[in-house]
């Protein structure tokens, strides 16, 4: 049983992905917004954040860019809607910036099931760093 957070702006779509969570076993917690989440996560840990991108006051990029420092052995799956291409530039940004696995909506309840199983056994990302490595030759 794992401990996660999904965070998105659409209420069906956090209670269909809480129930979802929960039948697998897994003690789920959920926001309306990326500032709801970081409240969720500062009372208590987690073992995984499932983020859509496209949100009010902050957005999915954000979430993981901040959480990432603050929580670097947090894993990460960004979900956003449709084929849109701005929607899949944006799930390919997420994954740059540390997200394990990305889905795009909609997604069959397998794909995502088999995805936090994937994300949870993944070893963990490096952290990201807020200035640019100098490398000297």
């Amino acid at each position: 049983m794992a401990k996660i957070v999904v965070i998105d702006d659409e209420e069906s779509i956090r209670t269909l992905l809480a129930r979802i969570l929960a039948h697998a076993n897994h003690q789920v917690r959920t926001a309306a917004n990326g500032k709801a989440g970081f409240r969720l996560l500062k009372d208590e840990s987690a073992d995984l954040v499932i983020t859509d991108i496209l949100m009010p006051e902050m957005d999915g990029l954000e979430v993981l860019m901040e959480l990432r420092q603050l929580y670097p052995d947090l894993r990460f799956i960004a979900i956003s809607g449709g084929g849109d291409h701005r929607v899949l530039t944006h799930l390919i940004t997420a994954k740059r910036l540390g997200a394990v696995r990305t889905l795009s909506k909609p997604f069959e309840i397998d794909d995502l099931l088999h995805a936090v199983d994937e994300t949870l056994s993944a070893p963990a990302i490096p952290p990201m760093h807020s200035k640019p490595v100098r490398r000297y030759a």
